[in-house]
Protein backbone atom coordinates (compact mmCIF):
# COMPACT_ATOMS: atom_id res chain seq x y z
CA UNK A 1 0.00 0.00 0.00
CA UNK A 2 0.89 3.46 -0.40
CA UNK A 3 2.83 5.61 1.78
CA UNK A 4 -0.30 7.32 3.20
CA UNK A 5 2.39 10.33 4.79
CA UNK A 6 2.77 11.68 1.22
CA UNK A 7 -1.12 11.87 0.36
CA UNK A 8 -4.30 13.61 1.57
CA UNK A 9 -6.53 10.95 2.11
CA UNK A 10 -8.61 11.14 6.08
CA UNK A 11 -9.08 8.11 7.03
CA UNK A 12 -10.72 9.36 9.85
CA UNK A 13 -13.49 11.43 8.23
CA UNK A 14 -13.66 8.58 5.63
CA UNK A 15 -14.53 6.23 8.70
CA UNK A 16 -16.59 8.58 10.04
CA UNK A 17 -18.59 9.18 6.77
CA UNK A 18 -19.27 5.37 5.89
CA UNK A 19 -20.62 5.11 9.36
CA UNK A 20 -23.00 7.58 8.69
CA UNK A 21 -24.38 6.14 5.91
CA UNK A 22 -24.71 2.92 7.88
CA UNK A 23 -26.55 4.95 10.28
CA UNK A 24 -28.96 6.08 7.57
CA UNK A 25 -30.05 3.35 5.18
CA UNK A 26 -31.97 3.99 2.13
CA UNK A 27 -33.43 1.12 -0.33
CA UNK A 28 -33.12 1.41 -4.12
CA UNK A 29 -33.57 4.08 -5.97
CA UNK A 30 -34.64 6.16 -2.62
CA UNK A 31 -30.90 6.99 -1.16
CA UNK A 32 -31.99 10.74 -1.35
CA UNK A 33 -30.11 11.50 1.42
CA UNK A 34 -27.31 9.31 0.68
CA UNK A 35 -27.21 11.10 -2.54
CA UNK A 36 -27.09 14.35 -1.28
CA UNK A 37 -23.94 13.12 1.26
CA UNK A 38 -22.18 12.14 -1.95
CA UNK A 39 -22.80 15.46 -3.45
CA UNK A 40 -21.30 17.13 -0.32
CA UNK A 41 -18.41 15.29 -0.66
CA UNK A 42 -17.45 15.69 -4.35
CA UNK A 43 -18.57 19.58 -4.29
CA UNK A 44 -16.00 20.10 -1.42
CA UNK A 45 -13.22 18.39 -3.50
CA UNK A 46 -14.43 20.41 -6.73
CA UNK A 47 -15.34 17.74 -8.23
CA UNK A 48 -18.09 18.43 -11.33
CA UNK A 49 -20.53 15.61 -11.04
CA UNK A 50 -23.99 14.52 -12.63
CA UNK A 51 -27.10 13.77 -10.47
CA UNK A 52 -30.14 11.98 -11.27
CA UNK A 53 -29.68 8.73 -13.45
CA UNK A 54 -31.78 6.31 -11.92
CA UNK A 55 -33.20 8.74 -9.67
CA UNK A 56 -30.61 9.22 -7.20
CA UNK A 57 -27.41 7.66 -9.15
CA UNK A 58 -24.74 10.25 -9.57
CA UNK A 59 -21.29 10.65 -12.22
CA UNK A 60 -18.37 12.46 -10.79
CA UNK A 61 -15.66 13.14 -13.16
CA UNK A 62 -11.76 13.85 -12.30
CA UNK A 63 -9.90 15.16 -15.21
CA UNK A 64 -6.54 14.43 -15.29
CA UNK A 65 -3.66 16.97 -16.58
CA UNK A 66 -4.68 19.16 -19.39
CA UNK A 67 -8.38 17.50 -19.99
CA UNK A 68 -11.82 18.66 -19.59
CA UNK A 69 -15.65 17.71 -20.50
CA UNK A 70 -14.94 18.75 -24.32
CA UNK A 71 -11.45 17.25 -24.09
CA UNK A 72 -12.15 14.04 -21.65
CA UNK A 73 -9.08 11.76 -23.08
CA UNK A 74 -9.31 7.72 -22.48
CA UNK A 75 -11.69 7.70 -19.81
CA UNK A 76 -11.87 4.67 -17.44
CA UNK A 77 -15.19 4.61 -15.08
CA UNK A 78 -15.34 3.02 -11.54
CA UNK A 79 -18.58 1.89 -9.62
CA UNK A 80 -20.26 1.43 -6.43
CA UNK A 81 -23.50 0.69 -5.21
CA UNK A 82 -25.20 2.55 -2.98
CA UNK A 83 -27.94 1.17 -2.15
CA UNK A 84 -29.51 -0.74 0.98
CA UNK A 85 -31.89 -3.66 2.30
CA UNK A 86 -35.16 -4.47 3.31
CA UNK A 87 -33.78 -5.81 6.83
CA UNK A 88 -33.65 -4.88 10.82
CA UNK A 89 -30.36 -4.61 11.76
CA UNK A 90 -29.76 -6.27 15.13
CA UNK A 91 -26.27 -5.00 15.73
CA UNK A 92 -25.75 -3.13 19.04
CA UNK A 93 -23.35 -0.48 17.26
CA UNK A 94 -23.58 3.49 17.74
CA UNK A 95 -23.79 3.62 14.62
CA UNK A 96 -26.74 0.98 13.97
CA UNK A 97 -29.47 1.52 11.30
CA UNK A 98 -31.62 4.24 12.68
CA UNK A 99 -34.23 2.98 10.29
CA UNK A 100 -36.48 0.82 11.23
CA UNK A 101 -36.82 -2.56 8.58
CA UNK A 102 -33.50 -0.91 6.36
CA UNK A 103 -30.02 -1.60 6.85
CA UNK A 104 -26.51 -1.95 4.63
CA UNK A 105 -26.15 -5.48 5.38
CA UNK A 106 -24.00 -5.82 2.35
CA UNK A 107 -21.38 -3.15 2.65
CA UNK A 108 -22.89 -0.70 -0.07
CA UNK A 109 -21.90 1.98 2.69
CA UNK A 110 -17.84 1.02 2.07
CA UNK A 111 -17.92 0.45 -1.33
CA UNK A 112 -18.83 4.52 -1.53
CA UNK A 113 -16.89 5.19 0.68
CA UNK A 114 -13.74 3.92 -1.09
CA UNK A 115 -14.81 5.30 -3.92
CA UNK A 116 -15.24 8.59 -2.19
CA UNK A 117 -11.69 8.13 -0.52
CA UNK A 118 -10.45 7.30 -4.40
CA UNK A 119 -11.89 10.64 -5.28
CA UNK A 120 -10.25 12.58 -2.49
CA UNK A 121 -6.26 10.91 -3.74
CA UNK A 122 -7.06 11.60 -7.47
CA UNK A 123 -8.53 15.02 -7.23
CA UNK A 124 -5.43 16.03 -5.06
CA UNK A 125 -2.77 14.70 -7.70
CA UNK A 126 -4.43 14.82 -11.57
CA UNK A 127 -1.10 13.79 -12.78
CA UNK A 128 -2.72 11.68 -15.27
CA UNK A 129 -3.90 11.47 -19.02
CA UNK A 130 -7.41 11.01 -19.45
CA UNK A 131 -10.60 11.28 -17.39
CA UNK A 132 -12.13 8.96 -14.15
CA UNK A 133 -15.23 8.66 -14.06
CA UNK A 134 -16.55 7.62 -10.59
CA UNK A 135 -20.39 6.29 -11.32
CA UNK A 136 -22.34 5.78 -7.48
CA UNK A 137 -25.09 3.55 -8.68
CA UNK A 138 -28.82 2.87 -6.62
CA UNK A 139 -30.44 -0.10 -6.47
CA UNK A 140 -28.28 -2.71 -7.24
CA UNK A 141 -30.36 -5.12 -4.77
CA UNK A 142 -33.26 -6.23 -6.74
CA UNK A 143 -33.57 -3.05 -9.06
CA UNK A 144 -31.11 -3.58 -12.12
CA UNK A 145 -30.20 0.32 -10.94
CA UNK A 146 -26.65 -0.42 -13.56
CA UNK A 147 -29.25 -1.00 -16.42
CA UNK A 148 -31.50 1.49 -15.62
CA UNK A 149 -28.71 4.06 -15.72
CA UNK A 150 -27.58 2.48 -18.59
CA UNK A 151 -30.83 3.11 -20.27
CA UNK A 152 -30.98 6.46 -19.44
CA UNK A 153 -27.38 7.17 -21.06
CA UNK A 154 -24.47 6.38 -18.58
CA UNK A 155 -22.33 5.12 -21.44
CA UNK A 156 -23.28 7.56 -23.70
CA UNK A 157 -22.85 10.37 -21.40
CA UNK A 158 -19.80 8.98 -19.88
CA UNK A 159 -17.79 7.60 -22.21
CA UNK A 160 -15.82 4.55 -21.10
CA UNK A 161 -13.37 2.31 -22.60
CA UNK A 162 -12.92 0.13 -19.41
CA UNK A 163 -15.25 -0.01 -16.04
CA UNK A 164 -14.44 -1.73 -12.30
CA UNK A 165 -15.96 -2.72 -9.47
CA UNK A 166 -15.21 -3.83 -6.30
CA UNK A 167 -17.24 -5.59 -3.57
CA UNK A 168 -16.72 -6.69 -0.21
CA UNK A 169 -16.18 -9.97 0.49
CA UNK A 170 -16.49 -12.41 3.98
CA UNK A 171 -15.14 -15.32 2.77
CA UNK A 172 -11.44 -13.75 2.10
CA UNK A 173 -9.67 -12.59 5.20
CA UNK A 174 -10.17 -9.03 5.53
CA UNK A 175 -6.75 -7.24 3.73
CA UNK A 176 -6.98 -10.01 1.05
CA UNK A 177 -8.05 -9.31 -2.64
CA UNK A 178 -8.91 -11.25 -5.37
CA UNK A 179 -11.01 -11.47 -8.91
CA UNK A 180 -10.62 -13.97 -12.03
CA UNK A 181 -10.77 -14.39 -15.82
CA UNK A 182 -14.29 -15.15 -16.97
CA UNK A 183 -17.25 -15.72 -14.61
CA UNK A 184 -17.22 -14.37 -10.99
CA UNK A 185 -20.32 -13.72 -9.89
CA UNK A 186 -23.69 -15.79 -11.12
CA UNK A 187 -26.68 -14.49 -13.40
CA UNK A 188 -30.05 -14.59 -11.61
CA UNK A 189 -33.35 -15.22 -13.14
CA UNK A 190 -36.64 -15.44 -10.84
CA UNK A 191 -39.29 -17.44 -12.14
CA UNK A 192 -42.74 -18.28 -11.46
CA UNK A 193 -45.02 -21.42 -12.48
CA UNK A 194 -48.60 -21.47 -11.76
CA UNK A 195 -50.77 -24.85 -12.33
CA UNK A 196 -54.34 -24.88 -12.62
CA UNK A 197 -56.39 -27.84 -12.22
CA UNK A 198 -59.71 -28.28 -11.25
CA UNK A 199 -60.76 -27.33 -7.46
CA UNK A 200 -63.60 -28.95 -4.86
CA UNK A 201 -64.28 -30.45 -1.82
CA UNK A 202 -61.48 -32.10 0.76
CA UNK A 203 -63.68 -35.64 0.26
CA UNK A 204 -64.45 -35.33 -3.31
CA UNK A 205 -61.05 -35.55 -4.95
CA UNK A 206 -61.98 -37.84 -7.75
CA UNK A 207 -64.18 -34.69 -8.85
CA UNK A 208 -61.19 -32.88 -8.72
CA UNK A 209 -57.79 -32.29 -10.65
CA UNK A 210 -56.25 -31.71 -7.50
CA UNK A 211 -52.69 -29.35 -8.55
CA UNK A 212 -51.26 -29.40 -5.25
CA UNK A 213 -49.28 -33.06 -5.76
CA UNK A 214 -48.96 -31.87 -9.27
CA UNK A 215 -47.05 -29.05 -7.74
CA UNK A 216 -44.75 -31.11 -5.55
CA UNK A 217 -44.32 -33.72 -8.52
CA UNK A 218 -43.28 -30.06 -10.71
CA UNK A 219 -40.77 -29.14 -7.40
CA UNK A 220 -39.17 -32.92 -7.67
CA UNK A 221 -38.35 -33.38 -11.01
CA UNK A 222 -37.20 -29.61 -11.61
CA UNK A 223 -34.33 -31.24 -8.97
CA UNK A 224 -33.22 -33.19 -11.85
CA UNK A 225 -31.99 -30.17 -14.11
CA UNK A 226 -28.69 -30.08 -11.82
CA UNK A 227 -27.98 -33.62 -11.43
CA UNK A 228 -29.24 -34.17 -14.65
CA UNK A 229 -29.00 -31.84 -17.22
CA UNK A 230 -26.21 -30.12 -15.91
CA UNK A 231 -22.48 -30.75 -16.85
CA UNK A 232 -20.91 -31.62 -13.19
CA UNK A 233 -18.32 -29.48 -13.83
CA UNK A 234 -20.68 -26.37 -14.57
CA UNK A 235 -22.06 -24.64 -11.18
CA UNK A 236 -25.46 -24.19 -11.35
CA UNK A 237 -28.41 -23.28 -8.42
CA UNK A 238 -31.75 -23.80 -8.60
CA UNK A 239 -34.06 -22.39 -5.72
CA UNK A 240 -37.98 -23.74 -4.98
CA UNK A 241 -37.84 -20.63 -2.44
CA UNK A 242 -42.12 -20.38 -1.95
CA UNK A 243 -45.15 -22.00 -2.79
CA UNK A 244 -49.07 -20.79 -2.50
CA UNK A 245 -51.90 -23.00 -2.62
CA UNK A 246 -55.70 -22.76 -0.64
CA UNK A 247 -57.18 -21.46 1.76
CA UNK A 248 -58.57 -23.81 3.81
CA UNK A 249 -57.96 -27.96 4.77
CA UNK A 250 -61.22 -29.10 3.83
CA UNK A 251 -61.16 -27.34 -0.12
CA UNK A 252 -58.81 -28.62 -2.44
CA UNK A 253 -57.72 -25.27 -4.22
CA UNK A 254 -58.11 -24.90 -8.27
CA UNK A 255 -54.52 -23.20 -8.70
CA UNK A 256 -51.00 -23.19 -6.71
CA UNK A 257 -48.45 -20.82 -7.36
CA UNK A 258 -44.24 -21.81 -7.24
CA UNK A 259 -41.34 -19.41 -7.06
CA UNK A 260 -38.07 -20.09 -7.72
CA UNK A 261 -34.68 -18.87 -8.67
CA UNK A 262 -32.03 -20.42 -11.24
CA UNK A 263 -28.27 -19.71 -10.95
CA UNK A 264 -26.00 -20.28 -13.55
CA UNK A 265 -22.64 -19.13 -14.15
CA UNK A 266 -22.60 -19.12 -18.47
CA UNK A 267 -25.39 -18.10 -21.00
CA UNK A 268 -25.57 -21.54 -22.37
CA UNK A 269 -26.77 -23.20 -19.02
CA UNK A 270 -29.08 -20.48 -18.46
CA UNK A 271 -30.42 -21.16 -21.96
CA UNK A 272 -30.62 -24.51 -20.70
CA UNK A 273 -32.15 -24.22 -17.58
CA UNK A 274 -34.87 -22.05 -18.62
CA UNK A 275 -35.92 -24.34 -21.30
CA UNK A 276 -35.71 -27.76 -18.82
CA UNK A 277 -38.21 -25.61 -16.43
CA UNK A 278 -40.72 -24.63 -19.04
CA UNK A 279 -40.50 -28.47 -20.60
CA UNK A 280 -40.72 -30.49 -16.83
CA UNK A 281 -43.57 -28.08 -15.96
CA UNK A 282 -45.66 -28.40 -18.75
CA UNK A 283 -45.65 -32.09 -19.03
CA UNK A 284 -45.88 -32.97 -15.80
CA UNK A 285 -48.88 -30.85 -15.55
CA UNK A 286 -49.98 -32.72 -18.78
CA UNK A 287 -49.77 -36.07 -17.24
CA UNK A 288 -51.95 -35.61 -14.42
CA UNK A 289 -54.26 -33.74 -16.65
CA UNK A 290 -53.54 -30.09 -15.23
CA UNK A 291 -52.19 -27.21 -16.81
CA UNK A 292 -49.09 -25.12 -16.21
CA UNK A 293 -48.03 -21.18 -17.08
CA UNK A 294 -43.92 -20.60 -16.87
CA UNK A 295 -43.59 -16.83 -16.26
CA UNK A 296 -39.79 -15.73 -16.24
CA UNK A 297 -39.56 -12.28 -14.11
CA UNK A 298 -38.28 -9.50 -16.20
CA UNK A 299 -35.77 -7.51 -14.28
CA UNK A 300 -33.21 -11.03 -13.42
CA UNK A 301 -29.13 -10.31 -13.77
CA UNK A 302 -26.78 -11.70 -16.28
CA UNK A 303 -23.67 -13.35 -15.03
CA UNK A 304 -20.85 -10.89 -13.74
CA UNK A 305 -18.35 -11.93 -16.39
CA UNK A 306 -14.59 -10.48 -16.59
CA UNK A 307 -13.22 -9.73 -19.55
CA UNK A 308 -9.71 -11.16 -19.57
CA UNK A 309 -6.97 -8.20 -20.32
CA UNK A 310 -8.90 -6.16 -17.57
CA UNK A 311 -9.03 -9.03 -14.99
CA UNK A 312 -5.33 -9.74 -15.40
CA UNK A 313 -4.48 -5.89 -15.09
CA UNK A 314 -6.99 -5.91 -11.64
CA UNK A 315 -5.47 -8.52 -10.20
CA UNK A 316 -1.65 -7.05 -10.92
CA UNK A 317 -3.18 -4.07 -9.02
CA UNK A 318 -4.21 -6.30 -6.12
CA UNK A 319 -0.97 -7.89 -6.03
CA UNK A 320 0.65 -4.05 -5.74
CA UNK A 321 -2.22 -3.15 -3.07
CA UNK A 322 -2.01 -6.02 -0.62
CA UNK A 323 1.15 -8.12 -2.08
CA UNK A 324 1.76 -11.49 -3.33
CA UNK A 325 0.27 -13.65 -0.84
CA UNK A 326 -2.84 -11.58 -0.27
CA UNK A 327 -3.69 -11.33 -4.00
CA UNK A 328 -5.99 -14.51 -5.91
CA UNK A 329 -5.99 -14.11 -9.46
CA UNK A 330 -8.27 -17.26 -9.72
CA UNK A 331 -11.04 -17.07 -6.70
CA UNK A 332 -13.83 -19.88 -6.96
CA UNK A 333 -16.24 -18.16 -8.60
CA UNK A 334 -19.73 -17.39 -6.67
CA UNK A 335 -23.28 -18.13 -7.16
CA UNK A 336 -24.96 -14.68 -5.64
CA UNK A 337 -26.17 -12.21 -8.62
CA UNK A 338 -24.73 -8.97 -9.48
CA UNK A 339 -25.98 -6.40 -11.88
CA UNK A 340 -22.66 -5.35 -12.77
CA UNK A 341 -22.95 -8.11 -15.06
CA UNK A 342 -25.11 -5.16 -17.35
CA UNK A 343 -22.33 -2.93 -17.48
CA UNK A 344 -19.81 -6.10 -18.44
CA UNK A 345 -21.95 -6.65 -21.65
CA UNK A 346 -21.46 -3.13 -22.64
CA UNK A 347 -17.93 -2.14 -21.78
CA UNK A 348 -15.02 -4.53 -21.18
CA UNK A 349 -14.08 -4.69 -17.51
CA UNK A 350 -13.47 -6.55 -14.00
CA UNK A 351 -15.07 -7.31 -11.17
CA UNK A 352 -13.25 -8.03 -7.76
CA UNK A 353 -13.67 -8.49 -3.98
CA UNK A 354 -11.63 -7.34 -1.08
CA UNK A 355 -11.60 -9.82 1.56
CA UNK A 356 -14.12 -8.35 4.90
CA UNK A 357 -13.17 -11.31 7.03
CA UNK A 358 -15.82 -13.55 8.86
CA UNK A 359 -15.43 -12.66 12.07
CA UNK A 360 -16.68 -10.24 15.08
CA UNK A 361 -15.33 -7.09 12.99
CA UNK A 362 -17.78 -8.34 9.95
CA UNK A 363 -20.64 -9.51 11.81
CA UNK A 364 -20.84 -13.13 9.47
CA UNK A 365 -22.19 -13.44 6.28
CA UNK A 366 -23.61 -10.90 3.52
CA UNK A 367 -27.19 -10.20 4.00
CA UNK A 368 -26.77 -11.00 7.44
CA UNK A 369 -28.57 -8.67 10.15
CA UNK A 370 -25.29 -8.68 12.02
CA UNK A 371 -23.19 -7.54 9.14
CA UNK A 372 -21.30 -4.47 9.22
CA UNK A 373 -18.23 -3.20 6.54
CA UNK A 374 -14.58 -3.91 7.88
CA UNK A 375 -13.29 0.04 7.85
CA UNK A 376 -10.13 -1.42 7.76
CA UNK A 377 -11.05 -1.93 3.86
CA UNK A 378 -11.56 1.98 3.52
CA UNK A 379 -7.60 2.87 3.18
CA UNK A 380 -6.99 -0.08 1.28
CA UNK A 381 -9.69 0.27 -1.20
CA UNK A 382 -8.85 4.03 -1.97
CA UNK A 383 -5.56 3.20 -2.57
CA UNK A 384 -6.47 0.52 -4.57
CA UNK A 385 -8.81 2.42 -6.80
CA UNK A 386 -6.01 5.07 -7.05
CA UNK A 387 -3.43 3.09 -8.27
CA UNK A 388 -5.65 1.08 -10.83
CA UNK A 389 -6.88 4.25 -11.87
CA UNK A 390 -3.10 6.01 -12.34
CA UNK A 391 -1.76 2.62 -14.00
CA UNK A 392 -4.50 2.28 -16.41
CA UNK A 393 -3.69 5.65 -17.91
CA UNK A 394 0.13 4.25 -18.69
CA UNK A 395 -0.45 1.04 -19.57
CA UNK A 396 -3.88 0.24 -20.48
CA UNK A 397 -5.63 3.33 -21.66
CA UNK A 398 -6.56 3.02 -25.74
CA UNK A 399 -5.05 6.03 -26.86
Amino acid sequence: MQDNNKTPLNVKRLTEFRRDLHRHPELKFNEFRTSEKIAEFLTALDIPFKRGLATTGIVASIYGHGHSADNPGPALGIRADIDALPMEEANNLDYASQHKGCMHACGHDGHTAMLLGAAELLSADRRFEGTVHLIFQPGEEGGAGARVMMDEGLFRLFPCQAVFALHNWPALPQGHMGTKVGPIMASGITFEIIIRGKGGHAALPHSTIDPVPVACAIVTQLQSLVSRRMDPLDAAVLTIGKIEAGTSPNIIPSEVKIYGTCRTLTDESQSLFLEGVKRLSHHTAKAHCAQAEVIIKPGGYPNTSNHSKEARFMASIMRDTVGEQRANSDVRPAMTAEDFGFMLQNVPGAYGWIGNGNDADSGGDLHSTTYDFNDKNLEIGAFFWEKLARQWFLTEAQR
